[in-house]
């Protein structure tokens, strides 16, 4: 089965994928993008930013066709995540940018590859206590994962792979991912 664990910043998507990874060794875990392109030397802008997030959604696509083959995996992060950044981030910034059919055409091209989307929302109460960077763009990522992943506002939902959404407590969602992924 291939997965992909999306959510915003600080929502629990690595740690989950840890988690999950430790209980199920047959699984390979595939970094995010920000960390696979800096050690490949590819420095990314500090600041969130359009350029920023629109290489890390290329990665992101190129990772996930070039893998298709590969079973047993789970990847942190998928394009859907960029995409509610660059939506966010043009909105704030006042820029311009909306995903052109051709990119929209690959990202459901990528999707197809997977079996799994599992969303983690920003749970309420935040169990992340530390201050996380970019609070006000957590949020309305978050809120933009909810109207693409919940109310299809791109228009994918028949193109996307079963969405799991999960909340709880870090060993509710690896347990509930674990269900769903080794059903009897």
């Amino acid at each position: 089965m291939r997965i992909a664990v999306t959510g915003t910043h600080g929502s629990g998507k690595t740690t989950l994928l840890e988690d999950f990874v430790d209980q199920h060794q047959n699984y390979q875990a595939i970094q995010e993008p920000y960390w696979d392109l800096a050690e490949q030397g590819i420095a990314l802008a500090g600041e969130p930013s359009i350029e920023s997030f629109t290489d890390q959604l290329n990665h992101s696509l190129q990772t996930l066709l070039a893998s298709r083959s590969e079973k047993h995996t789970i990847f942190d992060r998928c394009p859907l995540d960029f995409i509610a950044y660059l939506e966010v981030l043009s909105e704030q910034g006042g820029e311009d940018w909306e995903p052109s059919g051709q990119l929209l055409a690959k990202i459901e091209k990528a999707l197809t590859t997977l079996d799994l989307i599992v969303f983690l929302p920003i749970s309420s109460p935040d169990e992340i206590t530390t201050p996380i960077e970019y609070p006000k763009l957590r949020h309305q990522t978050d809120t933009r994962l909810k109207q693409i992943l919940r109310n299809d506002t791109l228009g994918l939902l028949d193109s996307l792979p079963e969405v799991l959404e999960l909340t709880g407590l870090r060993n509710a969602r690896w347990t509930a991912l674990s269900k769903r992924v080794f059903v009897p």
